[in-house]
């Protein structure tokens, strides 16, 4: 009973409560469930800097292979908790239960086919990537690994998107919590104690992701929650299907045309050698950490448009995504001038590496980006409003863009006209993410993301 009054309570404050109170609810459980997501990647890199460069190289060239797959899969996720969450601001809980049964089953058989199609052919693609030596030895052993893990990734994924479209976001905050605690075990124990190398970072996510999934499989199963997966007698609905692909399709393709850009900037800077490698790996982690609070806040901003569209608040919906905006630009600007400081950036760069060259470059990343990074929150608040009211072909063509056009261009320029050598790579990424970011805002200033999307009533 105490569960439906406060799933009942979550939905009053998304609909008629303060703004500021169902921002602020909604987004600090997802900024650290955020954070304890990124800790699995973080504590690798810490325990591999202990052993060696090449390891921390390694990763850095796998990472975009994984998530190209993860943000595929994620376009299906954020399709269900969009219409969950209109279902539910319409309160109509019977449809939001089929759409969580077919957002489990397309999630799961995609991660399946995924995963054994990425196995068959991970050696050519790291090979193509143009690591050559220990660093290809080294990354087909953490891929092949990984991928395993993504069915139990996937569910957790799923968890979190029903949970998460409902306003409830501790519940995926406690379970992430769960599994980096495993995972902060075993990755000295795989590692260092046992010495099994990158392989033992790979294991060490894997296990600990697997109690975890088998958590959130009896969660979804369970009918004492509003939004559960009951798969007696399930029939494939066409048009809820169709909805899914409408809305999740140019998700997915804009995530994972996003994460294989990345990975061709990989390409490039391995070009530079393995210390820029993992300088820009390193770089990279910690600028997710910084800009969390944004991606917190873009999903919060997804979350609370989508009930309210769906109860035709559209007026409100607006409120609160320019209300979060306010807030989160506000703050990466100050906490990014103060991390900018070469004093700041360089001690962070050296929890990860003890190598001087990697740390002179990972610090002049990380400087760059942090000085740059309250474009994030304009991008991603921007990107939950049109997310949340159903335009996610926008947000595929502007993700496009972003590493396609406005990257690419930049990179050549820094290169080729600008000599600017590695720094061309960090110039390259805050060109195009501001870039990107002040094109969603023209977007809005247009009022687009009031125009019919593709929500629940839509055919």
């Amino acid at each position: 009973m105490k569960k439906t009054i406060s799933k009942k309570e979550n939905r009053d404050l998304i609909l008629n409560g303060n703004l500021f109170k169902a921002i602020i609810f909604l987004a600090i459980p997802i900024i650290i469930n955020s954070l304890l997501q990124t800790m699995y990647n973080l504590t690798d890199t810490y325990w591999l800097g202990k052993i060696g460069t090449d390891p921390m190289a390694a990763i850095t060239i796998v990472t975009p292979i994984q998530n190209i797959i993860i943000n595929f899969g994620q376009g299906l996720t954020a399709a269900g908790a969009i219409l969950i969450s209109q279902y539910i601001g319409a309160r109509d809980d019977k449809n939001a239960n089929i759409m969580a049964n077919h957002i489990f089953i397309c999630s799961i058989l995609f991660s399946l086919i995924c995963s054994f199609v990425f196995l068959l052919f991970s050696g050519f693609v790291i090979s193509w990537l143009g690591a050559e030596g220990d660093i290809y030895s080294l990354s087909c052993i953490y891929l092949r690994i990984i991928l395993i893990d993504m069915p139990f990734l996937f569910l957790i994924n799923i968890y979190t998107a029903v949970n998460q479209a409902q306003g409830n976001t501790l519940k995926p905050m406690y379970l992430n919590f769960l599994g980096i605690c495993i995972n902060m075990v075993l990755d000295p124990l795989f590692l260092i104690v046992f010495k099994w190398g990158i392989a033992g970072a790979a294991f060490a996510t894997l296990f600990s992701k697997f109690p975890c999934s088998i958590i959130a499989v009896a969660s979804l199963l369970s009918k004492k929650n509003n939004i559960h997966i009951s798969l007696k007698g399930f029939r494939l609905d066409k048009i809820k299907l169709k909805k899914i692909i409408k809305i999740g399709l140019p998700s997915a393709i804009g995530g994972s045309t996003m994460q294989f850009g990345f990975l061709l900037m990989s390409k490039n800077v391995l070009e530079y050698g393995s210390v820029a490698v993992a300088a820009y790996g390193i770089g990279n982690k910690v600028n997710g950490i910084i800009t969390m609070p944004s991606t917190a806040m873009g999903s919060a901003v997804s979350t609370i448009v989508g009930q309210n569209i769906g109860a035709d608040q559209y007026n409100r919906a607006d409120k609160a995504y320019k209300l979060a905006r306010s807030i989160i630009v506000l703050f990466l600007f100050i906490s990014g001038i103060i991390l900018s400081r070469n004093i700041i950036s360089s001690s962070i760069v050296s929890i990860f590496s003890s190598d001087s060259e990697v740390i002179r470059l990972g610090s002049d990343f990380l400087s760059v980006m942090a000085i740059s990074c309250w474009t994030n929150g304009i991008h991603n608040t921007s990107n939950g409003l049109f997310q949340g009211s159903g335009h996610t072909m926008i947000t595929m063509l502007n993700d496009a863009s972003r590493l396609w056009i406005f990257r690419f261009a930049t990179l050549y320029i820094c290169e080729t006209v600008l000599n600017m050598g590695v720094r061309s790579i960090w110039y390259s990424v805050v060109v195009s993410n501001a870039i990107s970011a002040f094109i969603l805002w023209f977007l809005y200033i247009l009022g687009i993301w009031k125009k019919d999307g593709l929500n629940i009533k839509s055919k």
